[in-house]
């Protein structure tokens, strides 16, 4: 998987803490059903919760459609560079 490189900006919509949609998307490291890690251009961005399920990917656009029990929404290091990921490994 090629990493995006769109120009659109990095946007979340939450909905009724059950549906999150996420653009700007650069990345994603890791996911199940309780924890979903990627990359946007404004950083590491982690998505915790309960029965999560990734709906919707585009990677031409950078955009994420989440479903499930959405507890938190925490971004980290801004300068941290997106490491490569397991779920790029595997699509390469």
């Amino acid at each position: 998987m090629q990493e995006v490189t769109n120009s659109a900006p990095h946007t979340l919509i939450l909905e009724n803490r059950k549906t999150l949609n996420i653009s700007g998307i650069t990345d994603i490291d890791r996911f199940d059903e309780k924890e979903i890690v990627l990359y946007t251009k404004t950083g590491e961005l982690t998505i915790t919760g309960r029965e999560l399920h990734i709906n919707n990917i585009s990677i031409e656009n950078g955009n994420l459609s989440v479903e499930g029990d959405i507890w938190g929404i925490q971004y980290g290091d801004k300068d941290q560079q997106s490491p490569v990921s397991a779920f790029r490994r595997l699509f390469k």
